[in-house]
C-alpha cells in the first residue's frame, strides 16, 4: 500500500467519524467519533512526514537524518487525544449517573424543563 492511499483513507475516515459525530444520537457515539477524528489526523500527519532513506535524530548519524520536531508535535497529540478522551469519558460517567442517560434528546428535554 503506498502512502497516497493512506493519506485518502484517512481523510475518508476522518470525514466518516465527522458525519458520526454530528448524526450521532448518543454521547458515546460521540466520544467515539472524536477519537476516530484524532486518530485519522495522526495517521494522516504520519503518512506525509514519511520519506524513504531517512534515518532517526539518534547518535552521530551523518547524511539525511529526521527533524525530530514533527515527531515530538504528534507525540504532543497523542498523549492530548487520550487525556481528552478521560476526561469525555469521566464526564460520561458522571452524566449517566446524575441522569441515567446518554441520550443527547433526552438531556436536551431534560434541560428544557
Amino acid at each position: 500500500m503506498n502512502f497516497e492511499t493512506v493519506e485518502l483513507i484517512t481523510i475518508i475516515m476522518f470525514f466518516i467519524a465527522f458525519f458520526g459525530l454530528i448524526t450521532g444520537k448518543s454521547v458515546i457515539k460521540g466520544i467515539i467519533s472524536i477519537v476516530i477524528m484524532e486518530i485519522a489526523v495522526i495517521m494522516f500527519f504520519l503518512s506525509i512526514g514519511f520519506s524513504r532513506g531517512i534515518l532517526p535524530p539518534i547518535g552521530d548519524v551523518t547524511g539525511n537524518v529526521a527533524d525530530p520536531l514533527p515527531q515530538a508535535l504528534v507525540i504532543t497529540a497523542i498523549i492530548i487525544g487520550v487525556s481528552v478522551t478521560a476526561v469525555n469519558l469521566t464526564m460520561l460517567i458522571a452524566l449517566y449517573r446524575k441522569l441515567k442517560t446518554t441520550e443527547w434528546d433526552i438531556l436536551r428535554k431534560r434541560n428544557m424543563e
